[in-house]
């Protein structure tokens, strides 16, 4: 860990990873109370467009420039493959799904990653200790729809759908992040959020409209726990714990800020059993726990690799150093 990220105060760093763990663990609750009387894709297209804004005139205060052209269709891709059609489509899940099963499910990102991510294959899956994380992964995700826990979720069609989306979204997200990783885009990350979340709000309007949301749907109607709802995933989700995010992940290993992802699920699960009276049972408990074994058996995987790594690039560049007659000085 360099100088720098000890500089910050402790209970500042604990904060900004309790915005993470739990806030954004909180989202699943929050939206299942949000579309109880707001249609999904106006909810998240209401969401996206206000935090997007909100973002959007921060950096230009900041005095930052919208991209060009190029780069701001480039971050519209990401954004709509992301937000409208892997956030967003959790909202519409969620209709026919518990929140803390949707919450657990979409812990299976990481493991995605490694299926997709074409460009690592060669790492991925070279490394024992990933392809048994993986495999321990979905494992616990088959467990979940194993035996007595089938009967209820493939009791309805729309739920048997609703699987088929949440595979979809943990896709689209997956994906939408890998392109937003390997496209070099020259814009700040503030820059860059606030654009893919206006942009994925303007699909979901489209979307909403589409599919005919307008019809039963009035601000009159929308209750005081759905308009709060809204009001907490805009400001909290999608900004607070967002920020907190981006901000962790300029002074902390990303493997370490990564770790929300065993975090998030189990607040959901227990949230929604809490407030939602969702059932928590044997199978579920035990399925969340052998996902989240899968997730840190890969990420210590992948640790390992990139401080050996670093070690290795460290001691050439020490090795090169005294060859030519000159150290680094120390703290730049």
């Amino acid at each position: 860990m360099d100088r720098k990220s000890t500089n910050h105060s402790k209970a500042l760093v604990l904060a900004a990873f309790a915005a993470v763990y739990i806030i954004w663990g909180s989202t699943y609750l929050a939206i299942l109370l949000a579309i109880k009387t707001i249609p999904p894709f106006f909810m998240s297209a209401f969401r996206f467009f206000v935090a997007g804004l909100v973002l959007l005139i921060w950096a230009l205060m900041k005095g930052e420039r919208i991209p060009d052209g190029n780069s701001v269709f480039k971050i519209s891709v990401a954004g709509i493959l992301t937000l409208a059609l892997g956030n967003a489509l959790v909202g519409w899940v969620e209709q026919y799904l518990p929140s803390g099963l949707v919450a657990i499910l979409v812990a299976t990102v990481p493991l995605w990653f490694i299926l997709l991510d074409k460009r690592q294959w060669q790492y991925y899956f070279s490394n024992k200790n990933i392809i048994i994380g993986l495999i321990v992964g979905f494992a616990g995700v088959i467990l979940l729809f194993a035996g007595k826990g089938a009967a209820d979720v493939f009791s309805s069609k729309m739920k048997v759908i609703s699987l088929f989306v949440m595979v979809v979204s943990t896709i689209s997200w997956t994906t939408g992040s890998l392109y937003s990783k390997y496209q070099k885009i020259n814009a700040s990350t503030l820059m860059k959020v606030a654009i893919q979340m206006i942009a994925a709000s303007v699909i979901l309007y489209i979307a909403a409209f589409s599919f005919g949301e307008q019809g039963h749907f009035a601000i009159a109607k929308a209750s005081r726990q759905s308009i709060l709802a809204v009001a907490y995933l805009v400001l909290m989700g999608s900004i607070v714990a967002y920020m907190a995010y981006t901000w962790l992940l300029s002074i902390r290993p990303p493997s370490l800020v990564g770790t929300y992802a065993y975090v998030n699920p189990v607040v959901a699960v227990f949230l929604g059993w809490l407030v939602a009276g969702e059932k928590v049972n044997a199978q579920k408990t035990i399925g969340l726990a052998i996902i989240i074994a899968g997730l840190v058996i890969v990420n210590l995987s992948k640790e390992r690799k990139t401080v050996s790594a670093r070690t290795s690039d460290e001691s050439s560049t020490r090795q090169d150093d005294r060859s030519h007659g000159f150290h680094e000085k120390e703290g730049s």
